[in-house]
């Protein structure tokens, strides 16, 4: 019997007669980290939106656990600056959520310190770790993640990566991600699906950055991704600023050059 949370079979999206995905195939099991990779225009949003339910496929099929508890994270939030919404409303927009609720979420993602500020006052980073939270108090089986360090300093990308990992880990939760940040990503993931408007090439980090079809569609430079261990002996906070020296160990990262979209 499947334990998956989803499961998409020869889904295929088509827009004025031309296929924006074409015979996608797509699991995402309990406790599983999935990132979809890709140029833009690769179909990455378009998949997404089949996944919550908002956009019926053309053909195929996308079949999810019965009454499935999704959190979704979106790109980016516009908020009107005129519009008097501090983080705690925003985040009770959730129904039922009350503010020791949402206090305890914003902890969970280390941005507690926000929850009076007005949104539009938060930094990059904050905003980040609000809608993180936003998502956790759905209590989600499955996360589903835009581009999730969108805004956010390469130090801050590092951290909210690693803030993945470790929600991932205390619920249990499956987690599909969209991302472009190759040399941070591979190693927080355990499965890699490369698109570009069909599935280029899937499976584990090292074996996608390996596989022909990635190269071809990140230019030779992919070739020289390589994942090695290295540690910390700091941390940082939301603002990139270095704090508790002697921290834990980071996990494994990936270092290489910058992928070419094209």
């Amino acid at each position: 019997m499947s334990t998956a949370l989803i499961r998409l079979e020869h889904v295929t999206v088509t827009y004025s007669g031309q296929n924006v995905l074409d015979n996608i195939e797509l699991t995402v099991e309990p406790g599983q980290i999935v990132t979809l990779i890709g140029p833009n225009g690769a179909g990455k949003t378009t998949l997404v939106k089949a996944v919550l339910g908002l956009l019926k496929p053309t053909s195929g099929s996308v079949w999810r656990k019965p009454k499935l508890r999704v959190g979704y994270m979106p790109q980016k939030l516009h908020v009107d600056p005129t519009l008097p919404l501090s983080v705690l409303r925003f985040l009770r927009l959730v129904p039922g959520v009350d503010r020791d609720q949402a206090l305890d979420a914003l902890k969970e993602v280390g941005a507690e310190k926000v929850i009076d500020s007005p949104v539009q006052s938060v930094s990059g980073g904050e905003m980040q770790r609000v809608l993180l939270a936003r998502a956790l108090l759905r209590k989600p089986e499955l996360l589903v993640l835009d581009e999730p360090v969108q805004g956010v300093d390469v130090a801050g990308q590092s951290e909210l990566y690693a803030l993945i990992t470790r929600l991932r880990d205390r619920h249990g939760c499956g987690v599909l991600m969209v991302s472009h940040d190759l040399h941070l990503v591979m190693s927080t993931t355990d499965q890699v699906v490369c698109l570009n408007r069909h599935v280029c090439c899937s499976g584990h980090p090292e074996q996608v950055s390996g596989d022909p079809a990635f190269v071809e569609l990140f230019g030779k430079n992919a070739q020289s991704l390589a994942i090695y261990h290295h540690h910390h002996d700091h941390a940082h906070d939301l603002h990139g600023s270095v704090v508790n020296e002697g921290a834990t160990p980071a996990p494994a990262h990936v270092h290489g050059e910058g992928c070419k979209h094209g």
